[in-house]
């Protein structure tokens, strides 16, 4: 999944984006709300994290010119106290949710799960499944058979946006945007080459990533008929 930091202090950004890409995010990170409204005209990102007060336009602006976009992209605003006036500027202008600096980390981690869970999630409950592939919610794991699959950072954002389109084709594109941030250099041979260790991953579960020429990618679960015709 990958997140937008909106946020003109440089050092609690760069502390954020380490803690986000511990969390297995991809994280772009914007300086001022000119940059953040660039970005969000050019990418598609899972959550933002905006800064209430930033210097030109403010962190409130850009939030409610996203909303008259019609743009629903969950947002957690950043401000710098806890005071009435703050947290009624913030759900006016359409945040789904607030934290006060200083903020502890597992909170801001926390937080972020929650609002991407909801949005993601909606009466999916905690879990979804393909086969016997089970992705959790809260902690972003996927579990096969009742143990943790152990997936590298960007092979875990690859299935992870799979699994939630689970029956609809990804274009590789699409996995690009999901899996390299803008300071990242984007390859389509690195998808190829993180699919292949999916499927390694994936050889003994019901859940396949296919490939559909020309389109991309769909993951689903293997037909009865399918496994008869290849054991």
């Amino acid at each position: 999944m990958k997140l937008l930091l909106v946020e003109d202090d440089a050092d609690l950004a760069r502390w954020v984006m380490n803690l986000m890409q511990v969390e297995q995010f991809a994280i772009d990170w914007a300086q001022n709300g000119e940059h953040a409204e660039t970005l969000l005209g050019l990418q598609c990102y899972d959550a933002v994290l905006l800064d209430l007060r930033l210097p030109g336009i403010s962190g409130k602006d850009v939030l409610a010119r996203l909303r008259r976009k019609r743009d629903n992209v969950p947002v957690l605003m950043l401000t710098a106290n806890g005071s009435t006036d703050d947290k009624v500027d913030c759900f006016s202008a359409g945040a789904d949710d607030y934290v006060v600096k200083p903020f502890d980390a597992r909170e801001l981690v926390a937080r972020i799960k929650a609002l991407i869970r909801r949005q993601a999630a909606g009466d999916k409950g905690q879990s979804i499944e393909c086969g016997n592939l089970r992705y959790l919610f809260d902690s972003r794991e996927f579990v096969l058979r009742d143990e943790p699959l152990p997936l590298r950072r960007r092979e875990h954002a690859i299935l992870e946006t799979l699994m939630l389109k689970q029956g609809k084709t990804v274009s590789k594109s699409t996995l690009m945007d999901k899996v390299f941030a803008l300071d990242d250099e984007p390859s389509a041979d690195a998808i190829d080459i993180y699919i292949h260790r999916l499927r390694r991953h994936l050889a003994d579960s019901t859940a396949k990533i296919m490939t559909l020429r020309g389109l991309g990618y769909i993951l689903r679960e293997e037909a009865p008929c399918e496994a008869f015709a290849t054991a």
